[in-house]
């Protein structure tokens, strides 16, 4: 069979489009970029296109704590990819700009979560070089795509997020991905703190777990894979993952995918974000954090959260509205599935065409610590596909930091805010919150007693 050429791709976007409606775990895509114009942009090119324009870097320390490093806790700088090229390729006598106060040795960088249709507002011909169209999302390109810019150790804490599901594209250099099922979500230890709207962090270190705090991680189920040079993961609806560099320069362009379902998650994250900023605005003697992520222009008064949970119900009811008409004019049953689209007996079973050209996403025998065998995809291996089922036990209970090791005193833990958030906007609970708000909206008959 001849190789694959830009103008021959192993799939069609009509094929693709199948493929995402029924992938339902992380998967790999090999010779889909072929041509991409978007593949020459490396850091040095990325540099001669923005000249003395300023990045922000995110940097952090070079050390193992047991704990994630989450965003709130590194510095940041404003810097030109020259700086950042000059300090990464440790040039002497070169102009490194603000990172001369931050050793190579000691720190990584990254310039993540960078909306490309921002950094490139001045060269709009440059959103063309990323060919979404060709995964059959015709007219989403570059405009819709955010660029990612690191040094090796460079990471993303353990997250989810709450919309969509995700492409990623590989341009130069290589990450790391652990990716958890959505069934692991307990044995994660989900935290909404720091606040990011559509990001639930996790809180264990999942390449250096403390298992004393985090016993349930134990169980968690990792899907790793080592993502190259252009080739594209697909990261399912409410996967888990942790990100990390390989290279001396990685660079990565991603474009989260929306879907139907996303506007009941929208409910839930407006619920979230007004019970989490009623909170945590108020005055009190452990509410000290820096809680609020450095992605988050501020936090919004009690009247404009109120405002988004408002909206986005009235979002739901429409929608609902909507498919309540469309599905009349249809005697038969109607069944969908998780992605809200409308689920046909008739139809024959749909075959994921796992081969050469589309890699399924092994879930790891070790499920934590560092291993020198993690795998990277080639074009010409193509494991068979497995099934990871899991089911979350309910709301994680966190040990307290203050339990006393020893002697005849029971432990006397202190709840904290944040404790009290934990609870109060864990994925389960919010969940359930959602469904009663919606409900109350639609003065349902199931509603229950009025609070």
């Amino acid at each position: 069979m001849a190789a694959p050429n830009p103008t021959n791709k192993p799939f069609s976007p009509e094929e693709i489009q199948g493929i995402l409606h029924h992938l339902q775990q992380p998967a790999v895509f090999i010779h889909m970029t072929r041509g991409w114009p978007v593949l020459r942009w490396t850091a040095e090119h990325l540099c001669g296109c923005l000249g003395d324009k300023l990045v922000r870097f995110r940097l952090g320390r070079k050390k193992e704590t047991n704990t994630p490093l989450f965003e709130t806790q590194c510095v940041y700088v404003e810097a030109t990819l020259g700086h950042f090229l000059s300090w990464t390729h440790e040039q002497a006598g070169a102009d490194v700009g603000p990172f001369f106060e931050y050793p190579k040795s000691e720190y990584w960088a990254y310039a993540d979560y960078k909306y490309i249709a921002t950094v490139f507002q001045d060269q709009p011909a440059m959103f063309e070089d990323v060919k979404w169209s060709d995964f059959g999302f015709e007219g989403r390109n570059g405009r819709e795509s955010t660029l990612w810019i690191g040094t090796a150790g460079a990471n993303t804490p353990c997250h989810l997020d709450s919309y969509g599901f995700n492409l990623v594209l590989q341009v130069e250099g290589r990450k790391r991905w652990h990716l958890f099922p959505p069934g692991d979500t307990a044995s994660l230890y989900p935290t909404r703190i720091p606040y990011e709207e559509s990001s639930v962090f996790s809180q264990v270190d999942v390449l250096h777990p403390d298992l004393r705090r985090f016993p349930a991680f134990q169980g968690a189920g990792a899907h790793v894979v080592t993502l190259q040079p252009g080739q594209v993961l697909f990261v399912p609806r409410h996967w888990w993952h942790y990100v990390e560099s390989l290279d001396p320069i990685t660079v990565s362009v991603n474009s989260w995918i929306e879907l139907e379902v996303d506007d009941v998650m929208r409910v839930s994250e407006a619920v979230t974000k007004a019970v989490v900023c009623a909170l945590k605005r108020a005055p009190s003697d452990d509410n000290r954090d820096d809680w609020l992520n450095p992605t988050e222009e501020g936090a919004a008064s009690h009247n404009e959260n109120m405002r988004y949970v408002n909206l986005a119900l009235q979002v739901v009811a429409r929608r609902r509205r909507e498919e309540l008409t469309r599905d009349l004019r249809d005697p038969r049953p109607v069944k969908r599935d998780s992605r809200g689209q409308i689920k046909t007996d008739g139809d024959p079973p749909f075959v994921v065409p796992f081969g050469p050209h589309l890699v399924s996403v092994h879930r790891r025998a070790e499920t934590w610590g560092v291993t020198a065998d993690d795998p990277e995809v080639s074009w010409d291996s193509a494991p068979e596909s497995r099934r990871s089922d899991g089911c979350s036990p309910g709301l994680s209970q966190r040990g307290s930091e203050n339990a006393s090791d020893g002697g005849d005193k029971p432990p006397n833990p202190t709840i904290t805010t944040n404790d009290l958030l934990g609870c109060l906007v864990h994925p389960d609970v919010i969940a359930r919150v959602t469904q009663l708000l919606m409900e109350r909206h639609a003065g349902s008959e199931r509603r229950a007693v009025p609070f």
